[in-house]
């Protein structure tokens, strides 16, 4: 067994990512990705019944892994909230609304013998980021299936030993009783309307509302069925300047950039930094609008050219939790002892 390899998972709502990291060179290598087996998988299926399967996938991908690799511990980054023991509370875009808390590093640590520790997979990501423990403190945003956050600052994650903390995506922002479903079952949640999903929805929408406009659209051109239509497809759209696709990100974008207002009106944060597939692939189009959304609402206190420096894009690719992962089992002992969610 190395030392010095770690197994690490990204598990998220669409798919999960499972690769060997190297603590002497911080690189993440033999990245394999397969569809989560969950309710994008198994759409309908009740959350009690996704659960074991979600669990038999983790847990035979990583024995695989963990043999090849020679690791010295496994590290799980995971789309949902997870308290300092790692039982994981809730996982609406792995697998929906309700199911009973689930002891996910208890579970892998009797089915796999090693040490393990689970953790939220933004709480990971932010470790991919952390230069210095002083340096100044950001806010960590994902727009992908779902929508979260965390904040560092001080060489910690701002999080209670619960996990609370970080779920942006499911702050309400449409308090209308016909509100876009979440998929933990609540509606007019930030994830619900602003995720890559969410916003797909709007986009179906509003071809509903207007089908002469969509038709019009570049969007029609792949998708002359708005059921039809996808993420890629939606993202080209925007990217070329189709002004039916762009008015409807804008709609998404104006909700995200009030959270991101109530955020720094509320602790000071001045750093955003943007992950997560949907927003990863729109890029500086996307970055672009939320600046020009955070500037037509105003940061109190700032001045427009500090608000349009706020917010960047982090590193292009899906490697963040991995990565993180590995950086922090190896900040906190490789998982020998009980890691805080934080």
């Amino acid at each position: 067994m190395t030392e010095s390899a770690f197994t690490v998972v990204d598990l998220g709502g669409t798919t999960l990512r499972i690769g060997r990291y190297d603590d002497a060179t911080g690189v993440v290598s033999a990245v394999r990705r397969v569809p989560t087996a969950g309710l994008a998988q198994h759409p309908g299926v009740p959350a009690a019944d996704l659960q074991p399967k979600v669990v038999d996938q983790l847990s035979a991908l990583a024995a695989d892994a963990v043999e090849r690799h020679g690791s010295a511990a496994l590290g799980v980054a995971f789309a949902g909230p997870v308290t300092a023991d790692g039982r994981v509370l809730a996982a609406p875009t792995v697998w929906g609304g309700g199911g009973a808390p689930l002891p996910l590093r208890q579970l892998l640590e009797d089915r796999l013998g090693l040490p393990v520790v689970v953790v939220n997979d933004l709480t990971a990501a932010v470790w991919r980021y952390v230069v210095d423990p002083d340096q100044q403190p950001f806010c960590l945003i994902t727009v992908s299936s779902g929508i979260g956050c965390k904040v560092y600052r001080r060489g910690e994650v701002l999080l209670d030993a619960e996990g609370h903390g970080g779920e942006l995506g499911h702050w309400t922002c449409d308090p209308a009783p016909d509100a876009p479903l979440c998929d933990c079952g609540g509606r007019g949640h930030l994830g619900g309307i602003a995720s890559g999903r969410g916003v797909l929805a709007a986009a179906r929408r509003a071809a509903q509302a207007d089908p002469g406009g969509y038709a019009r659209s570049a969007l029609a051109r792949p998708a002359p069925d708005p059921a039809r239509l996808d993420s890629p497809a939606f993202v080209a759209a925007v990217r070329a300047g189709d002004r039916f696709a762009t008015a409807v990100l804008r709609g998404a974008v104006a909700h995200l950039a009030s959270a991101v207002t109530a955020v720094f009106t509320s602790i000071g944060v001045r750093r955003y930094i943007l992950m997560g597939g949907f927003a990863l692939a729109l890029g500086q189009h996307y970055v672009r609008l939320l600046g020009e959304e955070l500037e037509r609402l105003g940061c109190f206190g700032l001045d427009p050219a500090e608000i349009r420096r706020m917010v960047v894009l982090g590193a292009p690719d899906d490697d963040h939790g991995l990565v993180g992962a590995g950086r922090l089992l190896a900040a906190r002992g490789a998982g020998r002892t009980a890691v805080s969610a934080a």
